[in-house]
C-alpha cells in the first residue's frame, strides 16, 4: 500500500479510541501522541504537525458531537478532517481537450509520467498524444517512444535535434486534431539557468492549459521549496508526486505541496503505466485510515471491467463458481494488485482477513489455474463440492500439475468466496460511515 507504514501507525492510534471503555483528555492525548509520532516519521513539517495536533484536541474535548454520532466516532471523523485539510485542495485537471506541459527535477520519473498520464486519459476515453521535448537527457527520446508505443499513444519527437522549441512548434502542428497534447520537458534543477530559459521558451510557444511539476516523493519535505521556484518561473498549476509507494516520506512531500500556491494532482503509486491516480485529499486520507476509497476503487473497476464479461450482481449474491473466479482474478489481475484493490475497502476488514498468501497469485499461478480448470468437468466447475480426493488425482494427472496444486486451487477459491460474502454484508454499514464522514 502506498505510505505503508504511515498508514498502519494511524490505525494503530485510532485503534486506541475503538478500545477505550470512556473517550477523555487522556485518551485524546495519547491518540494524538501516536498521529504526532506517525507523522514525523513521515517527514511532515513539524510546525504543521503541532498545528494539527491542537487542532484535533480542542475541536475532541470542545465539539458536541452531531446527533447520532458516538464520542469515539466523533474524534475519527475530527483526525479525518484535519489530515484532509493539512493536504489541501486538489489541482483539477478535467477530462476535456487540453496542452500539459510537464516540468521536473532529474531523475523525479517525468519521462514515466508523462506516458502514464497519457495513458489514464486514453482509459477515459479522449485521444492522447505525446511530444518529447527533452533534448538534454541522452535516452530520453527513446524510453518515451517506448512507452507510447507500448500503449498505442501517438509519440512525437525529433531524434538528435536539439532546439526544444522548434521541436515542441512542429510537434503541436503534428498532433493538433489530438484531445489531449502533452509535452515531455528536459529534466532540470531549478539552479540551472539555461534549461530555466528554455522550460519558460517552451511555455511561451505552447500556452500551455496545465503545467505540471513532477517530484519525487523522496524528497519529502523539500518538496516545497522545488515547487516554488518552478512555480515562479512558469506558474505552475499542479504537482505530480511519483514513486510514493516506495518511501516513508510521501506524507512529508504531499503536505508541503499544500503549503505552496500548488496542489496535488495526481499521485504514482507503483510501477505499471496504470499505477497513476487522480489525487484527492478525502479519499486518499479514507484509505489512509483504513475507511477505504470506495469512489476510487469504482471507477478502478468501471476503466477495467467495462470491456469484460463479469455479473457483479451475480458474484456479490454468493453463488460463485469456478468459472467466476477465474474470470474474476484475471479482472483485478488488470485492476493492479489485490492487494491495493482490497484496501480501497472500508475499515481494511476484508484486507486483513486476507493472508498474503491469497494476495501473491501471480500470471504464472493463473496459468497453472487456467491449465486445472480446463481439466475438469462443466458440473466440476459449477459446483466444486464435487471435487472428492480420486477427482483431484484425475486433475492434476489430466492437466500436468501434482495433487497439491489443485487442492491449492480449491482452497484460493473458497477464500474468495469468503471475501467476496465479507463484501455483500458489509455494504450497509459502508454506507452508514461514508454519509457519518461527509464522504
Amino acid at each position: 500500500m502506498v505510505l505503508d507504514k504511515l498508514g498502519g501507525s494511524l490505525q494503530d492510534a485510532l485503534k486506541k479510541l475503538v478500545g477505550a471503555s470512556r473517550i477523555d483528555e487522556n485518551v485524546v492525548n495519547e491518540v494524538v501522541k501516536d498521529i504526532q509520532r506517525a507523522l514525523l516519521q513521515a517527514d511532515v513539517n513539524v510546525k504543521l504537525v503541532m498545528t494539527l495536533s491542537q487542532r484535533i484536541k480542542q475541536r475532541s474535548l470542545k465539539e458536541p458531537p452531531p446527533s447520532g454520532m458516538s464520542p469515539r466516532e466523533h474524534v475519527i471523523r475530527i483526525v479525518y478532517q484535519e489530515l484532509v485539510n493539512i493536504l489541501g485542495k486538489s489541482a483539477n485537471v478535467r477530462l476535456a481537450p487540453q496542452t500539459i506541459m510537464m516540468v521536473g527535477l532529474q531523475g523525479s520519473g517525468k519521462t514515466t509520467t508523462t506516458a502514464k498520464l497519457a495513458r489514464y486519459f486514453q482509459r477515459k476515453g479522449l485521444k492522447a498524444a505525446v511530444i518529447c521535448a527533452d533534448t538534454f537527457r541522452p535516452g530520453a527520446f527513446d524510453q518515451l517512444k517506448t512507452l507510447c508505443d507500448r500503449l498505442g499513444i501517438f509519440f512525437y519527437g525529433e531524434k538528435d535535434v536539439e532546439d526544444a522549441v522548434a521541436i515542441t512548434q512542429r510537434g503541436l502542428l503534428a498532433i493538433e486534431k489530438y484531445d489531449v497534447k502533452i509535452i515531455d520537458t528536459a529534466g532540470r534543477h531549478a539552479l540551472e539557468k539555461d534549461l530555466i530559459k528554455e522550460m519558460e521558451d517552451i511555455h511561451s510557444t505552447a500556452q500551455p492549459d496545465h503545467k505540471l511539476l513532477v517530484l519525487d516523493a523522496a524528497m519529502g519535505q523539500l518538496a516545497s521549496e522545488q515547487a516554488k521556484a518552478f512555480d515562479k518561473s512558469i506558474g505552475i498549476t499542479g504537482v505530480v508526486i511519483t514513486k510514493l509507494d516506495g518511501t516513508a516520506k510521501g506524507g512529508g512531500a504531499l503536505s508541503a505541496v499544500s503549503e505552496t500556491d500548488s496542489a496535488v494532482a495526481f499521485i504514482g503509486i507503483g510501477e505499471t503505466t496504470d499505477d497513476l491516480e487522480k489525487f484527492e485529499a478525502d479519499r486518499f486520507i479514507s484509505r489512509l485510515l483504513g475507511m477505504g476509497d470506495i469512489k476510487s476503487l469504482i471507477e478502478k473497476a468501471e476503466d477495467t471491467l467495462k470491456s469484460e464479461d463479469i455479473d457483479m450482481e451475480s458474484m456479490l449474491s454468493g453463488r460463485f463458481t469456478l468459472k467466476d473466479m477465474y474470470k474474476q482474478l484475471e479482472a483485478v489481475n488488470k485492476m493492479g494488485p489485490l492487494k491495493q484493490i482490497m484496501q480501497m475497502l472500508p475499515m481494511g476488514k476484508l484486507g486483513m482477513k486476507i493472508s498474503d498468501d491469497m494476495y501473491s497469485v501471480t500470471q504464472d499461478k493463473l496459468g497453472t489455474y487456467k491449465y486445472i480448470m480446463d481439466s475438469m468437468t462443466d458440473k466440476e466447475l459449477e459446483d466444486p463440492r464435487h471435487i472428492n480426493s480420486s477427482r483431484i488425482t484425475r486433475i492434476a494427472r489430466g492437466s500436468g500439475t501434482n495433487y497439491e496444486d489443485v487442492r491449492e486451487l480449491l482452497k484460493y477459491h473458497k477464500m474468495m468466496q469468503k471475501a467476496i460474502k465479507g463484501m455483500k454484508g458489509g455494504k450497509f454499514n459502508i454506507q452508514k460511515m461514508m454519509k457519518k464522514f461527509g464522504a
